[in-house]
């Protein structure tokens, strides 16, 4: 089973770029973050048309995540995690071909000091308790998504220069480390244990040409159950959808599971 994580950066806006990938890389699950689509503007013909059901909470113009299927999609909770006050479309899961899949897009926080950041921190606690709830039906379990974070210095392509910067703080990472402590495992982490640099980042800023110089992060993730984690035979950064003319900022990631 290949289950991919992909923000998208406005789905119509890449519309032809994202369905020639999807044509070609037949994932049997898709994450997308970063939608920016109202429901009512969601393209579910692409995914239709393609042989996946789809499920969606869109907001305009920001955020927006959904959940494509090809092996069931069933018991669909949308917005989470819950945080009083936040009608953000951040967060969907669904059961996928027995599994469980919680897709999230972490708030960015914009800088340290900023209500943002503060905000970022209360929706990430928030997130913890959720994911609490979801492991609690038993299921073979993801967390996957855009976490705006960089687990570790090795997750920088210039640790010296993210020091104490958003995505890299002690605060961000103890809520990551949260989630690791509720019993889930960075599968990319434990892969790769030494992995750094470019192949293992996700995300590079459009400006500065982040991605030709190798200055990105490793900031999209899955989080898994240590069963699956039992089954994952590969992480696969896919790099080439990077490149090019209108290209999101963020790099397809699949999880690859045997059986």
């Amino acid at each position: 089973m290949r289950l991919t994580t992909w923000n998208i950066n406005s789905i119509r806006a890449r519309e032809d770029r994202f369905r020639a990938w999807l044509d070609a890389a037949r994932p049997d699950a898709l994450c997308l973050q970063e939608t920016k689509a109202q429901d009512k503007e969601f393209p579910q013909h692409f995914f239709s048309e393609a042989g996946y059901e789809v499920a969606f909470f869109g907001q305009k113009t920001y955020n927006g995540v959904a959940i494509a299927s090809r092996v069931g999609l069933a018991d669909v909770v949308k917005g989470l995690p819950g945080l009083p006050g936040d009608e953000d479309a951040r967060g969907i899961a669904a059961t996928v071909g027995g599994l469980r899949v919680v897709n999230v897009y972490v708030v960015n926080g914009k800088a340290v000091g900023d209500p943002k950041y503060a905000h970022k921190l209360a929706w990430m606690d928030a997130l913890v308790d959720a994911v609490r709830v979801e492991l609690g039906r038993g299921l073979p379990t993801v967390v996957c998504g855009d976490f705006n974070l960089c687990p570790t210095d090795d997750d920088t392509w210039d640790p010296a220069a993210w020091a104490g910067q958003i995505f890299c703080t002690d605060a961000e990472r103890a809520r990551f480390q949260a989630l690791l402590g509720l019993g889930l495992r960075d599968a990319f982490r434990e892969r790769h244990p030494d992995a750094w640099g470019r192949y293992a980042h996700t995300w590079w800023d459009y400006r500065g040409g982040g991605f030709p110089r190798g200055h990105g992060l490793r900031i999209d993730h899955h989080l898994v159950t240590p069963d699956l984690l039992a089954r994952t035979e590969a992480v696969e950064i896919d790099r080439e959808a990077r490149k090019g003319d209108k290209a999101s900022d963020h790099a397809p990631v699949t999880l690859v599971l045997s059986g």
